[in-house]
């Protein structure tokens, strides 16, 4: 067993928690909101029954039942202003790309097994349930667009190019998984997905092919790269390298995802408190 992997996950772990406190929360933790979402689940037992028994024979969590609750509390005869149909809302052209008829959508048997198969698709691309719910709520082409605006393929980062509409979709769901006593999970498995992407570069400084393996945490403006590089004992350069246009992204939002190595990692976030007190000291000196 290697023990430098072992360090390196229970530090990303810890440092993942504060994602969870600064991206990513129920918006609504109140009794009225969680007695209504366990009331509507308990009022629709055979159809929760079916959806969670349906998620589980594709290998699916049971929180994804929590979509529907929020798409149309489990009312399979609803209709929305948009043209959405059934329990998983689902518009003609969603319904159309796996072969559910028009008139099918309101049917619970035939729409879930579409949705089921629909959820496992968006996981296999995106890797984590809240980008999954974004997608599913607002489609893959605007996901696409924001990821692309956003320059990063984080929810959490790329969300502000969304839809308002979608934004509020997974705060709902967030919400409802709270309600069920789930929303851990689905942070757990947000931040596993972001903090261990593995990531293969190419060009970076024009040397040809990169091919080290980057980890990947979170950066602002009070922390100069110089002194990382200097702390880290590497050349401010390959920073540069692993990550392009850094120094424009702090200026600008004052924050930044801040790429390494995986083998110098777990260095970087030991050291992390004391780097930023030299940046900020030394700052204030060269003014």
């Amino acid at each position: 067993m290697n023990f430098k992997n072992i360090f390196l996950g229970i530090i990303l772990m810890s440092s993942s928690q504060l994602v969870n406190g600064q991206f990513l929360a129920a918006s609504d933790t109140s009794e009225s909101s969680v007695r209504k979402y366990k009331n509507i689940i308990n009022s629709n037992k055979e159809i929760v029954d079916f959806i969670e028994y349906s998620l589980a024979q594709k290998g699916l969590p049971r929180h994804l039942r929590n979509l529907a609750l929020i798409e149309s509390h489990f009312d399979r005869n609803i209709t929305s202003g948009a043209g959405a149909v059934g329990v998983w809302q689902f518009m003609t052209s969603h319904a159309n790309q796996y072969g559910l008829s028009e008139q099918n959508r309101n049917d619970l048997y035939k729409s879930t097994k579409v949705a089921v198969v629909s959820l496992s698709n968006l996981y296999k691309k995106y890797n984590n349930w809240v980008t999954v719910v974004a997608a599913y709520n607002c489609g893959e082409g605007n996901v696409a667009k924001a990821m692309q605006a956003a320059g990063s393929t984080q929810y959490h980062i790329f969300s502000k190019y969304l839809p308002g509409e979608t934004i509020n979709h997974v705060k709902k769901y967030l919400n409802a998984c709270y309600a069920t006593g789930e929303l851990q999970s689905v942070l757990s498995n947000y931040n596993s997905s972001r903090m261990n992407t593995v990531f293969f570069t190419e060009g970076g400084t024009g040397s040809g092919k990169n091919d080290e393996s980057l980890s990947e945490t979170e950066i602002n403006a009070g922390f100069n790269l110089t002194i990382i590089a200097d702390e880290l004992k590497i050349d401010v350069d390959k920073i540069l390298a692993w990550n392009p246009g850094i120094e424009n992204e702090l200026e600008e939002k004052g924050e930044s995802t801040f790429y390494l190595p995986m083998d110098l990692m777990p260095d970087f976030l030991l050291r992390k408190n004391k780097i930023l007190t030299r940046s900020i000291k030394e700052g204030r000196k060269a003014n």
